[in-house]
């Protein structure tokens, strides 16, 4: 997948607003599969930014390596803004950074499940001063679903800058 301008474009814009305020940032991507992290890593000088990120396609690695409770995946399933939260909260202290952005939805073209239908994700936002969530649905393919997911887990980091 080549990376979306308008995307990097966010991230610089992202990266920036990081530097000035001398913090750190990370990912935590299901649905995305780590195009959160890769957008931000196209922009030079990122490492100064970006401690790292944690692609947790499985449920298990959610639950495993990013701290998510099995409750809260047993009780809201993984495309959820509990389970999204959680992953969050999880890559800031999996990488020790002070804002983290994670990603999990049904980027189709099948997977959908009831009440969540193809193009549902839900975003996770860990930062100092609080934790947001957000869901969307939105995207006619594959390559739409992800690269909205993308700008809009940039988005909710520059507005939390």
């Amino acid at each position: 997948m080549v990376l979306d301008e308008e995307n990097e474009a966010l991230a610089a814009e992202v990266l920036e607003r990081a530097r000035q305020k001398g913090v750190t940032v990370g990912t935590a991507e299901s649905c995305t599969g780590g195009l959160v992290a890769a957008t931000l890593t196209a922009v030079p000088g990122s490492s100064e930014v970006v401690r790292g990120g944690v692609v947790s396609y499985w449920a298990e690695v959610k639950r495993d390596v990013l701290g998510v409770p099995g409750d809260v995946i047993d009780t809201f399933g993984v495309v959820s803004e509990q389970c999204a939260q959680a992953m969050a909260k999880g890559a800031a202290k999996a990488l020790g950074c002070e804002y983290a952005v994670s990603t999990t939805g049904i980027a189709g073209p099948g997977g959908a499940e009831p009440g969540k239908p193809v193009g549902t994700v839900c975003f996770g936002l860990h930062a100092p001063q609080g934790e947001r969530t957000l869901t969307t649905c939105r995207g006619d393919s594959r390559a739409e679903v992800r690269s909205l997911a993308v700008r809009t887990a940039l988005q909710l980091l520059l507005d939390e800058l």
